[in-house]
């Protein structure tokens, strides 16, 4: 087997780069140590927002991404639920709606369709939503998708080709170098895999991908759960969540944070979370931060006390320190590329990092700079 590219990692990153290399006329092999979807994709929401991102690099890289999956969804059809529903930001008091107004007008600047809501206005949108909010901004470029159909169709898909081939419940072991220290190959539970180029897409474990070629990626691990209803009627319409949640996002705080996030399924149920704290790799069931997602979700949405919850789930988010994704080629080791370290954010970036990848391998010119994700900015640590 000699593949141009091995992706590691079967998440929706992974196999939006699967997608774009083959779409750029290569060959791959995605390898994953366990399902597809069954890491970082599978604890998630499919959030693809461009609500919650500041003006820079990120916000650049979201606007393509909803292009590209837009784009996605024509070719694939709806076998992986997107939903351009929209996002609704709202405010509690009116000292955070002065700050999300600021923001949107920030945003506004940079390409982003952001519409102040006043809080007379709010039921327009949401009639079930609270009456006591301050105000809010619409953002319609907000969309959704099924996280773990979408990484496993963009897989089919790629596999259909004839040019993806798909390894699951294959650990990679190491990641092999000439000598002239380039990559030559990965080594798995199921034998070598000779190519030139490695993608790591491996997510919160990014960092573990990046250590077998030798090199140091400071990813942590950020926890978060969501709890999930009953199925209901359609009773939220868009994705509504607080203006503090954008704030929780970018901080740096290791302790618990959590910040109402609502939103309705195909299925009929509705999500609720969001939580972010730093605790290692602890899946332990925390019922005091399902308390505060539950009681945050109701100040938003009354009717939610009377509704019952179904289940709960939880994950890992792929945390970089700059709050940025690292995505590119790795200097330290030639043919290394790694597209992790996304947070909360993979899902709705995938199709942007895939697509890019795959043009820096082909020599084409990349459709963003890449320069504010790359490796290097953490320096020229090695492990050993």
């Amino acid at each position: 087997m000699n593949p141009d590219v091995v992706v590691i990692g079967a998440g929706v990153v992974g196999a939006c780069c699967a997608r774009a290399c083959v779409e750029a006329g290569l060959t791959v092999v995605v390898v994953d140590r366990g399902a597809v979807a069954g890491g970082t994709t599978g604890g998630g929401e499919g959030n693809i927002l461009v609500s919650d991102k500041e003006p820079g690099p990120e916000l650049d890289l979201a606007l393509l991404s909803r292009e590209l999956w837009a784009q996605m969804a024509g070719s694939l059809g709806d076998s992986f639920e997107l939903d351009p529903k929209g996002g609704l930001v709202v405010a509690t008091h009116q000292h955070t709606l002065d700050y999300l107004l600021r923001f949107a007008d920030e945003q506004r600047a940079c390409g982003v369709i952001a519409e102040p809501v006043a809080a007379t206005d709010l039921p327009d949108h949401e009639p079930r939503i609270s009456r006591d909010l301050a105000g809010g901004v619409l953002y319609p470029q907000d969309m959704q998708v099924q996280p773990m159909l979408a990484a496993a169709h963009i897989i089919e898909a790629a596999c259909a080709t004839g040019r993806t081939t798909l390894m699951t419940d294959c650990a990679v072991t190491g990641i092999d170098v000439d000598a002239s220290g380039a990559v030559s190959g990965v080594r798995t539970a199921q034998g070598v895999i000779s190519t030139r180029h490695v993608i790591n897409a491996a997510g919160t474990w990014g960092g573990e991908i990046a250590a077998l070629a030798g090199v140091e990626l400071p990813i942590l691990p950020r926890r978060g759960f969501i709890l999930v209803t009953e199925p209901l009627p359609p009773l939220v319409r868009h994705k509504v969540y607080a203006a503090d949640y954008v704030a929780n996002v970018a901080s740096d705080n290791a302790g618990l944070e959590t910040s109402a996030v609502i939103e309705g399924t195909h299925s009929g149920t509705i999500l609720i979370g969001a939580s972010r704290e730093r605790v290692g790799f602890d899946k332990t069931l925390d019922w005091h931060v399902l308390g505060r997602l539950a009681k945050q979700a109701i100040e938003i949405f009354p009717l939610l006390a009377e509704v019952q919850l179904l289940r709960t789930y939880g994950g890992f988010r792929p945390y970089c320190p700059d709050h940025l994704p690292v995505i590119g080629p790795d200097p330290r080791v030639p043919g290394l590329l790694h597209a992790c370290g996304h947070e909360g954010a993979g899902v709705g970036l995938g199709a942007a990092t895939g697509h890019v990848i795959a043009q820096w391998i082909t020599g084409a010119s990349t459709s963003i700079d890449l320069a504010p994700f790359s490796p290097a900015r953490f320096g020229a640590s090695h492990v050993a």
